[in-house]
């Protein structure tokens, strides 16, 4: 008998020995195939103490039996008729107990259950849509080929890939069903599937095999099927307004248009150190210069820090620029595209559920609110008001420390170092907001005015001095999309570029002094994590050939996803989430 190299075929089954071990099958017996008499339809080498290799082992025997008989257990295709979800369509008024004549339909998927009574087998059919059962009667499929029943009786496992062919009726039970005249393995699977009724319950598990995920989990191919028609909603909603879709390098000479550590390669034909890129949007701006008015970038966006239920290292972004527009038209743009999004992904619905919050995005508009004005309300202090204007950054501080130390949650202490080490009044506002109010905003909010330090690619706000023109929308507490009016001064940019260097320069000299004072444990933990960041003369350069009023915004369709989908964390709407080596 031909096996896999390397393992030992188990011997051929013994006779039964009792009569509960018939190969006949009545009720509660279990079948030397695999599929118990039970109206549950366990495996039988899985209703024991089967390790998974000795499973394995058996199924491997079950191939080299298949092909003993002339069949061949990885076919090349099979021509289907039907899925399971048109034919549950087609047929949804078909009596109970009535049989349509005359047609044959060809069906195929995955088996996921299969019950034996005696001449009679019962296989669920699941395919990408839908599930069918398979009813299998030994006279009529003998009837074609003599001995195909007990082929399907003692080689069919759960998990296999088959295609049958048969006429569609409805048992008397009600059970839409392919009465089959013929039967074919496609794919004879040799591991065996998680339990049907516990499924595959371990999270890391579920990640780290995706594919068995998706089998055992129909909620979690649902989920990544709303995740293509939200992609795909994204593409036509910015299709339908003229955006053309544009594509820009992944590997850059240096990173920008954000302030993130990034991954470092080289590539030895040009003998040059490149990074994978934290952001679309200097290229996409290049392209705005070009005389492009309205582009965009579905992109993958990598960046070389922290994991999290909201941080992913590898991440999609959609980017949105618009020439002659500024950050109100992007403000209303973002609302409708969200809201388009929504209702295709919630059949027209506005209002989802999240965890235990309702959700409603059909109140529009949306709240706008500005940065400091909601820190003042959280916090008690006018940080912009009382210490902007004069850039009193010691007074800035210890107001912020007191309001934070007087509030006293976790959460806010948590802020206390982040304001200590700020380098401006602006970073203080900022800190505090990450501290007091982002986590807090659960309906949609749009948080407007951001200080000019921690904006340096926005414009300064035409009427409020030491702001940008400049939203971050908010939803359930996280941040899903950031917009500003454009700077386009080259002068300004690259002031504001310079001055972002020298304070990150000031952050890393600082931290190695801290880490230095801990030891080399601390210092070595320092060093892994430093990057440095540096002018893009490139993209000056494009701004001094002159870029149009632009608007700009980038948003996070990963966490869109997960709001869309009422999915707790990133790593659920990613197909394949970077974990931990288990080497």
């Amino acid at each position: 008998m031909e096996v896999a190299a390397g393992v030992t075929p188990p011997p051929a089954p013994e006779k039964p020995k009792s009569a509960q071990q018939k190969k006949g099958g009545g009720k509660n017996q279990q079948k030397k195939g695999g599929g118990g008499g039970n109206s549950k339809g366990s495996d039988a080498e899985g209703a024991g103490t089967s390790s998974a290799e000795e499973v394995k082992a058996l199924r491997i025997a079950k191939v080299a039996q298949l092909r003993d008989a002339g069949a061949e257990p990885f076919a090349y295709r099979f021509d289907r008729t039907h899925t399971a979800t048109q034919l549950q369509s087609i047929h949804k008024d078909l009596a109970d107990g009535a049989e349509v004549e005359g047609t044959v339909e060809a069906v195929c998927g995955r088996v996921k259950a299969r019950r034996v009574f005696g001449k009679l087998a019962f296989l669920s059919l699941e395919d990408d849509g839908g599930s069918i059962q398979l009813y299998c009667d030994k006279k009529r499929i003998d009837a074609a080929e003599p001995g195909a029943f007990k082929r399907i009786v003692d080689l069919v496992d759960m998990g296999d890939i088959v295609g049958a062919r048969g006429t569609v009726k409805r048992t008397e039970k009600g059970e839409l069903s392919i009465a089959v005249d013929s039967f074919e393995m496609l794919t004879k699977s040799l591991l065996p599937l998680p339990d049907k009724f516990k499924g595959l319950t371990d999270v890391e598990m579920r990640y780290r095999q995706r594919y068995v995920d998706l089998i055992a989990n129909p909620e979690v191919r649902d989920t990544f099927r709303a995740r293509a028609g939200i992609v795909s909603g994204i593409r036509r909603f910015l299709d339908d307004r003229a955006f053309m879709e544009m594509e820009t390098p992944v590997l850059e000479s240096r990173a920008g248009g954000a302030d993130a550590k990034p991954f470092n390669t080289f590539h030895n034909a040009l003998g040059m150190n490149l990074t994978l890129r934290i952001a679309t949007e200097l290229h996409l701006k290049r392209l705005v210069v070009g005389g492009f008015e309205r582009v965009y970038e579905m992109g993958r966006i990598f960046r070389n820090e922290g994991i999290s239920t909201r941080h992913n290292p590898e991440f999609t972004s959609v980017e949105v620029y618009q020439a002659y527009a500024d950050v109100s038209d992007m403000l209303e743009l973002t609302e409708e595209m969200i809201c388009y999004c929504c209702e295709r992904a919630n059949g027209g619905a506005l209002k989802i559920q999240y965890g235990d919050e309702l959700i409603d995005l059909g109140q529009r508009p949306w709240r706008r609110a500005p940065m400091n004005d909601l820190v003042k309300e959280a916090a008690g202090v006018d940080v912009m008001g009382d210490y902007g204007h004069n850039g009193d950054l010691a007074g800035a501080k210890a107001a912020a420390e007191a309001a934070l130390r007087a509030l006293g949650d976790k959460e806010s202490m948590s802020g206390i170092p982040g304001v200590q080490q700020a380098p401006s009044v602006g970073h203080v506002l900022n800190e505090m907001f990450e501290a007091t109010v982002e986590t807090k905003l659960r309906q949609p909010t749009f948080v407007l005015d951001h200080p000019k330090e921690i904006s340096p690619l926005a414009k300064p706000h035409r009427a409020k001095p030491g702001v940008t023109e400049r939203f971050e929308l908010f939803i359930v507490g996280r941040e899903l999309a950031n917009s500003f009016s454009e700077l386009t001064d080259p002068v300004d940019q690259r002031t504001r570029l310079e001055s972002q260097i020298e304070t990150h320069r000031v952050a890393q000299e600082a931290a190695r002094a801290a880490a230095e004072a801990k030891g080399k444990a601390a210092l070595a933990e320092y060093e892994a994590d430093v990057y440095p960041i540096a002018m893009d003369e490139d993209f000056v350069t494009a701004l001094e050939y002159g870029m149009p009023p632009t608007a700009g915004m980038g948003l996070g369709v990963d966490r869109l996803v997960m709001l869309l989908t009422n999915s707790a964390s990133i790593r659920d709407v990613i197909a394949f989430p970077l974990l931990k080596s288990q080497d």
